[in-house]
């Protein structure tokens, strides 16, 4: 069965349905958040205070300014050919070290499963193994009629559930077959034939595109790997299988795609510089623009340490330089055009500087995001250029076909294959090997090794003294506390961010706290202390069993007092809204979240000891756990540790297909290194005592 489109016909949709499809903002998504401690739920007691929703937000936005600064500044210094040529060189070494080393090139091991003729083309159904056990569906469109080698085309989708088969990249494989080009596009991970997670029905369990993405690309951050290199590993063999075909002119090879596939086009410009020419659609823009606009993004598309390097997206452009490359924009896209045009500047002065100022240009589509056919024309046109082939940039009249018609598989599903393995699979596999290379680790290398995966200072700034800059603000009465009264300390734990203290108190106090000691009380909150205050037994046994010892909270960034209100609203527990958002960012500035929650934990430690409390028995629960874990082992202020809901391990969440625990809880290659069964091991000389502990499905 087809269905035929004219020329001039548009691909839209509305915003929400496009950003699912693109993976560049809120999708509706919710897996179940982790309940708060104690189990109580939230109709069950007030509001949590959030007297800084905003605060987090701001903090990100001037980081990654700091970042794009340092980028446009390396732009400015450009002033010869050299120096352009340095820079090319300089931007390709900088992203291999962000995307990391490519796997070994195993044999492909290619499969034709159906051939559909058309009466200017053929389009060959194709099953290639990028990795052992690892099948990639693809659709080969090569013209009919003659022999003579074409230029090659690898297609790149975007965030459609039908992959290869949705109609806008239907429509621009075989718009370029109809124009003399062979193209093979092949079907993105978690989506078209190749679902990740299946249930009976072959549909997936999750959703397909940024639902899977998510699931599967969070995870492998624990074993260190980071999912765009899957994913740009999928077009660098794609490519290579291109190359094996007679019918392919290896003097030309493009890559396109929009959207996500606008992303992957992008990221192996960067990453492969075989291709000839290159036409990225509704995807560059700026990091900067894309915070500041408040978009979250897919996994794949935020490169760790990208913006710690100073990397912008123009970069992966330049990696390729000075090659023909086109950006194809959209004027009312989420992806702000304004970022675009930046880009396109900054990429045409390089361009210019190596004598191809020709070879790059900007084309911007009047339309929302899509791949419609005015983006389609101008890559057409763009693509005849530097082929030399002088056709016209005009679509051809398109013929589209139905997805199972385009079925590499029996049942439209890898999944339904003998030994194929899932990228779960292969993350899972990997937590056991390092779990076999992991030495046991003396307390001090332990030390250093959380430290240095933490992201945390060198030396003793890991534990820092000197009293942190802090805000008064007014004591409160809350006879639902443990004790009545909270004085609340907004404590500086850098330029810029807030950790936030309660001190409670029996009466009213309006000033600093008073100088006690040397014993105290620290509890880090798992989503509130102003909730947990009210509703977690812990804290009140606590205070009940020792009434004089000095009780404080500590709400770190990004929970409680300011837990952000961005990305839409009420993201916080959607896998895709703003705590993701931030947690993903602080991977691109090479600074994990939760090394950022651990310093906070650290600076209200030393805030404390200035007042006179050396003596901390630090407590925690839930997602709190962590960074106190962490902290309790630099620090020696923290005499004595109590965890309840602590995750029991990273090696069970890397191990279960199923798991509950955001990305702001994990840790970049954590188990390359250590797990946390070794930093509860070394907490027992502090008399670490544990309940309820919590696996990956808790909550």
């Amino acid at each position: 069965m087809t269905a035929d489109i004219v020329a001039g016909a548009q691909f839209s949709c509305d915003r929400r349905s496009a950003l699912r499809l693109c993976g560049a903002a809120a999708c509706g998504l919710v897996w179940p958040a982790l309940a708060p401690a104690g189990g109580v739920c939230a109709e069950e007691t007030p509001a949590a205070l959030n007297r800084f929703p905003r605060l987090v937000h701001e903090y990100f936005v001037r980081e990654v300014r700091k970042a794009a600064r340092r980028n446009h500044a390396a732009y400015a210094q450009l002033r010869t050919r050299e120096d352009a040529e340095r820079y090319v060189a300089l931007v390709r070494d900088k992203i291999r070290r962000c995307f990391g080393p490519e796997p070994e090139r195993t044999p492909l091991l290619p499969e034709i499963t159906g051939v559909v003729e058309r009466e200017a083309y053929r389009i060959e159904k194709i099953i290639l193994q990028s990795r052992p056990g690892f099948p990639v569906t693809a659709n080969l469109y090569v013209p009919t009629g003659d022999a003579r080698p074409r230029p090659g085309v690898i297609g790149s989708c975007g965030h459609g559930a039908a992959g290869k088969a949705e109609p806008t990249y239907q429509a621009f494989a075989q718009g370029l077959a109809r124009l003399g080009y062979v193209c093979l596009i092949f079907d993105p991970i978690g989506q078209g034939e190749r679902l990740q997670y299946v249930g009976e029905d072959d549909q997936s369990r999750l959703g397909p595109g940024v639902a899977e993405h998510l699931r599967v690309g969070n995870q492998q951050f624990l074993v260190g790997e980071f999912f765009g290199m899957w994913r740009a590993w999928d077009g660098i063999r794609a490519l290579d299988y291109l190359l094996t075909r007679s019918e392919v002119d290896p003097r030309h090879l493009g890559i396109a795609g929009n959207s996500g596939g606008g992303t992957m086009t992008t990221w192996l410009c960067g990453l492969d510089r075989r291709w000839t020419m290159a036409a990225p659609s509704c995807f560059v823009t700026t990091f900067r623009h894309n915070m500041e606009n408040e978009l979250p993004a897919d996994t794949e598309q935020c490169p760790p340490r990208v913006l710690a390097e100073g990397l912008d997206h123009v970069d992966f452009l330049a990696a390729l330089a000075p090659r023909p490359t086109i950006i194809l924009a959209k004027e009312r896209d989420f992806f702000d055009v304004r970022g675009t045009l930046d880009a396109a500047r900054r990429l045409r002065k390089l361009y210019g500087l190596l004598d191809a100022e020709s070879q790059t240009t900007v084309f911007v589509g009047p339309t929302a995001h899509g791949f419609s056919q005015e983006n389609r024309e101008a890559m057409y046109g763009w693509f005849g250029r530097a082929t030399g082939a002088g056709h016209d940039s005009a679509e051809p009249v398109i013929t589209l076909e139905d997805a199972s018609t385009l079925w590499c598989t029996p049942r439209g599903q890898v999944a339904a294959l003998e030994q194929t393995k899932t990228v779960f699979l292969f993350t899972r596999e990997k937590s056991r090997q390092l779990a076999e290379q992991r030495a046991p680790r003396t307390d001090d290398a332990l030390v250093a090794a959380v430290r240095s995966v933490l992201k945390l200072p060198d030396g003793s700034a890991a534990a820092p003294e000197g009293i942190p800059p802090y805000r008064i603000l007014r004591s409160r009465h809350e006879p639902a506390y443990p004790r009545p009264y909270a004085c609340t300390y907004a404590v500086e734990t850098e330029p810029g961010m807030l950790a936030i203290v309660y001190w409670l108190s029996s009466g009213s106090w309006e000033s600093r706290p008073p100088r006690g000691g040397p014993r105290a009380v620290l509890y880090v909150a798992h989503r509130s202390s102003d909730q947990e205050l009210r509703s977690e037994p812990l804290v009140g046994e606590l205070v009940r069993m020792e009434p004089d010892i000095a009780c404080f909270t500590c709400d770190v960034r990004g929970i409680g007092e300011s837990l952000p209100n961005t990305c839409g609203d009420d993201t916080f527990d959607d896998p895709y809204g703003c705590d993701y958002f931030y947690a993903i960012h602080s991977l691109m500035l090479d600074r994990p979240y939760l090394g950022q929650k651990t310093w906070d934990v650290l600076r209200v430690l030393a805030w404390l000891a200035e007042h006179g409390y050396i003596n901390v028995h630090l407590v925690a629960t839930g997602w709190g756990t962590l960074p106190a874990t962490f902290a309790a082992l630099l620090s020696h202020y923290v005499t004595r540790v109590t965890l309840k809901h602590a995750l029991t391990s990273y090696a069970e969440v890397a191990e279960s297909e199923e798991y509950r625990w955001p990305l702001a809880t994990f840790l970049p290659n954590v188990l390359a290194h250590f797990d946390l069964p070794d930093c509860y091991a070394a907490l027992a000389a502090k008399g670490l005592q544990q309940f309820e502990p919590w696996g990956p499905l808790a909550g």
